[in-house]
């Protein structure tokens, strides 16, 4: 599972073993990645991306965000592949405006929005034998969450132990800077949307089940989702 029992507000991120630490810090890079992703860096030369979006667009949107808690650095744009970048598409959908809809096989997260169109975002997923399916909703939501490691993760990770009282919020914290904690039928399921600010491991599978989104998508999306949404997560 991905979250910590004791503690509804931690999450354990991904489950593979931390390499090169320095002096023995955790970071959500560590968390995220068991190596490097080698997605190797994608060009924006000229003045548009190959996805319609202009360069000077995606600057905006991707930008610092200085007025946070933790001010938030801008996206590193040429370690992100421009289809990930957030855009209003064409989307026909049964379900009602505001339901998010998480499609793990693809690598986006929609909000559906009214006539038949979405707000798409690019997103990371979980990895292989971590991937999940269902319908639930958002039962509560955090700004600059507490992650407390499980135990298990403590027992294959020894130097997680530091944070078995919880990791405060901050721009290292596995949970960043928003997080929507997704219910059924009134139980927590342990799965978050949550924000990353790793912009390579958007469009690849690297948790152990929760959904990330850059931080400055996963702002926008948490600004417009209230508690009791509906989320519909596709088969992979």
């Amino acid at each position: 599972m991905i979250m910590d029992g004791q503690n509804a507000a931690g999450s354990e991120i991904d489950e593979v073993a931390v390499p090169g630490h320095r002096s023995g810090t955790l970071n959500r890079r560590s968390f995220l990645f068991g190596s490097a992703i080698g997605l190797g860096a994608l060009g924006l030369a000229g003045c548009s991306t190959s996805d319609g979006i202009s360069l000077a667009e995606a600057q905006q949107i991707y930008g610092p965000v200085p007025t946070e808690k933790f001010p938030i650095p801008a996206v590193d744009l040429s370690k992100v592949n421009p289809k990930y970048f957030r855009r209003t598409v064409s989307y026909e959908s049964k379900e009602a405006p505001g339901t998010i809809i998480v499609d793990p096989g693809n690598y986006y997260v929609y909000r559906i929005e009214d006539g038949g169109s979405a707000t798409r975002y690019g997103a990371n997923v979980g990895r292989a034998g971590f991937l999940w399916s269902g319908d639930a909703y958002v039962g509560r939501k955090s700004e600059w969450a507490t992650w407390t490691p499980p135990k298990e993760m403590i027992q294959r990770q020894p130097e997680a132990a530091k944070y078995a009282r919880g990791m405060p919020g901050g721009l290292d914290n596995p949970l960043g800077a928003r997080t929507l904690h997704l219910y059924q039928n009134g139980t927590y399921t342990l799965y978050t949307i949550y924000a990353t600010s790793d912009p390579e491991s958007i469009g690849s599978g690297v948790t152990s089940g929760c959904v990330g989104l850059l931080s400055q998508d996963m702002i926008e999306l948490y600004a417009r989702t209230p508690v009791k949404t509906k989320v519909v997560v596709l088969p992979a």
